[in-house]
């Protein structure tokens, strides 16, 4: 037979176990160098450990791989930034984390501090949205039930029945159930909070008083309960002493009962309960008789931010 040219001659078989070795060999320097990443993960853990600079020199190999020592030198650089005593902290933990990766061994995962869960938590924690503060004033008509407006006069006229309550924060003045008005119901109060502090609120005729002099109230007091009666009822601005209508005061063109209606002061009180989300009188759109004396608001939506 002819011999087999040496070019066409296959290679010899190298034995099992030779090639076994040459690949546990490879496979030890594959693991030996490690990439940047995994370098700095190692080199945080290494000095979350406290392992000193000088444990990271003498655990070093006395020759580092080329490979090694450029990924070192690169990670290294990155703490410039922090000052010659950060940068040389840092680059020996990196060192001794390549040590510890080339010796094959395993370094334990360290848990996270309670400061840092601390901080973490306080990243993400949000203010809470800020409550709207409570209105100063509220509809003081809201549970009458069948709320019909009827004219402006020194006051404001209304039919229905159920509860008034009080406009706002305030003191009982008067509360009788027999005066000198149509159905003999009168209450006076006086505000003590909001834009009209001082002033002097009146609940007439068909009423009957829920409430006693002295009293403390809120804008969640029933101050009368009013009942269908033949006059309705009146609720306007009353008098500093809450003996009557404030319209009745020279101050404020002296009107009474007699007319000539609707008052300037009723209009003006008519105005606020519109603010508060009471239906307009019918002949709110009139003029007004007499004066609305300088101490009362007469921009209502302004006074109390409803523009």
């Amino acid at each position: 037979m002819p011999s087999t040219s040496a070019k066409h001659r296959k290679p010899t078989r190298t034995p099992a176990s030779q090639r076994r070795g040459e690949a546990t060999s490879r496979h030890r320097r594959n693991r030996r160098l490690l990439t940047p990443v995994r370098l700095a993960t190692v080199a945080g853990t290494a000095f979350a450990l406290g392992v000193g600079a000088a444990a990271a020199a003498n655990a070093l190999p006395t020759n580092p791989s080329p490979a090694t020592a450029s990924r070192l030198d690169g990670l290294s650089t990155r703490a410039q930034g922090a000052g010659p005593q950060g940068a040389t902290a840092h680059a020996n933990d990196l060192r001794l984390a390549q040590a510890v990766a080339e010796a094959g061994l395993n370094v334990p995962s360290v848990p996270k501090s309670k400061d840092a869960d601390k901080r973490a938590k306080q990243k993400i924690r949000r203010p809470k949205p800020k409550q709207p503060a409570p209105p100063v004033y509220l509809n003081p008509l809201r549970a009458i039930a069948g709320l019909i407006p009827e004219r402006v006069d020194m006051g404001a006229d209304f039919g229905g029945s159920g509860p008034i309550y009080a406009i706002g924060n305030a003191v009982i003045t008067n509360a009788m159930t027999t005066a000198n008005w149509p159905g003999g119901g009168w209450v006076t109060y006086q505000l003590t909070s909001g834009p009209a502090a001082g002033l002097q609120v009146f609940v007439a005729e068909d009423v009957t008083p829920t409430v006693q002099v002295g009293e403390h109230v809120t804008s969640s007091t029933v101050v009368a309960h009013m009942y269908a009666g033949s006059a309705g009822i009146e609720t306007g601005w009353a008098m500093p002493d809450g003996s009557s209508a404030e319209s009745q005061l020279a101050v404020a063109g002296g009107i009474s009962g007699g007319g000539p209606f609707p008052t300037a002061i009723g209009l003006n009180f008519d105005a606020l309960l519109q603010v508060l989300g009471v239906p307009a009188a019918p002949n709110f759109a009139g003029s007004g008789y007499g004066v609305v004396p300088s101490n009362y608001p007469t921009d209502w939506a302004g006074a109390l931010g409803h523009k």
